[in-house]
């Protein structure tokens, strides 16, 4: 693997196609914490400039899905093209929606008109980076891209949450998500509140007029002794400590790819569950506790005061990755793209 001092020297773009303005969330840290850590270990980096036509680099790591187009342009001025794309939705999509996905994409993927659909990227980029064992499969069996140029790089976590100090665990259970209908906020809480097991949720809603956002405010305010909310957490050694204090970790999606509040979790060494979908058993395997993807109070409580009981005897996950060691991984198929040429 390529380290600062033994790699050629290379230029790096960073592209995604939407405004961080319009939505925080996992994907936003992601791209930050990528571009921070090729720097720190001595990548020439930029954003990419859609506006500056004498902009020039050796590779562009573009974030997303771009149009073939896209693909192809990049590659005639002498860039190779690095697709880095959560498939959030596709991975959690049960066998019968993917196998019907699989099919349509084979069918119409020749359609000069369906282009902007972008299936045909994954076949004519340089490299595809999945976040999980389960991504690449999916990027190679649903839209064909060739098996010896997926690779599998899993994300980060920031240094703080590896030297936040041990402590006594509490009694909360801790989730860390965006209030909205897809991370189940709701649910779980009034799944909390029937099973009698004190919850933490950390996080904010996209909007403070989302209904679903207003209705979890009114399950918090009637059960204080089981929903605790008082927000989000901007203060990383604060997110840290409450990792460390927390009895569990919870985070039980209906569609998700690689969580970093579950990397954020485990670096601290935090009991985890989830909801039981393929990235979460590819990543975590037995490490981790499931509960039935459902949307079901009754159907989720029994799960959380099983888990509850059980977190002070789970062990530790695995640690994670730090960014800068994701970053030699980037660093490595970079140096090797740029060796080669189609």
């Amino acid at each position: 693997m390529g380290t600062a001092t033994d790699a050629p020297a290379m230029k790096v773009l960073i592209d995604h196609p939407n405004p961080f303005a319009l939505a925080h969330g996992g994907l936003q840290v992601q791209i930050e914490q990528t571009k921070r850590g090729l720097e720190q270990i001595g990548v020439e980096v930029e954003w990419l400039r859609w506006w500056d036509d004498a902009q020039s680099a050796d590779i562009i790591h573009y974030f997303g899905r771009p149009t073939g187009t896209y693909v192809r342009f990049a590659q005639a001025k002498g860039m190779k093209v690095v697709i880095a794309e959560l498939l959030t939705g596709l991975g959690s999509r049960n066998a019968a929606g993917r196998w019907l996905q699989t099919g349509l994409i084979g069918a119409l993927r020749n359609i000069s008109f369906l282009d902007r659909m972008s299936w045909n990227s994954y076949l004519e980029a340089d490299a595809c980076v999945a976040g999980t064992p389960w991504e690449k499969h999916l990027m190679s069996t649903v839209f064909g891209a060739p098996a010896e140029r997926v690779y599998i790089v899993p994300n980060g976590v920031e240094q703080v949450f590896f030297d936040a100090p041990p402590v006594e665990r509490g009694p909360w259970l801790v989730c860390t998500a965006t209030i909205t209908e897809r991370k189940r906020v709701l649910e779980v809480a009034r799944a909390a509140v029937t099973a009698q097991t004190p919850l933490w949720i950390v996080g904010k809603p996209y909007t403070e007029d989302d209904p679903y956002f207003r209705e979890f405010v009114e399950v918090a305010r009637a059960h204080p002794q089981f929903v605790r909310y008082e927000g989000g957490i901007s203060d990383r050694a604060r997110l840290a400590a409450v990792y460390r204090e927390a009895r569990g970790f919870v985070l039980l999606s209906t569609m998700e790819s690689l969580s970093l509040s579950s990397g954020e979790a485990a670096a601290c060494e935090c009991p985890l569950l989830f909801s039981d979908l393929p990235w979460a058993r590819t990543v975590y395997g037995e490490a981790a506790r499931y509960c039935p993807v459902s949307k079901s109070a009754a159907v989720i409580a029994p799960a959380l005061r099983r888990f509850y009981d059980e977190a002070p005897t789970i062990a530790p996950v695995p640690k994670p990755l730090t960014w800068p060691e994701v970053a030699r991984q980037f660093q490595s198929i970079y140096s090797g793209l740029c060796k080669t040429s189609r």
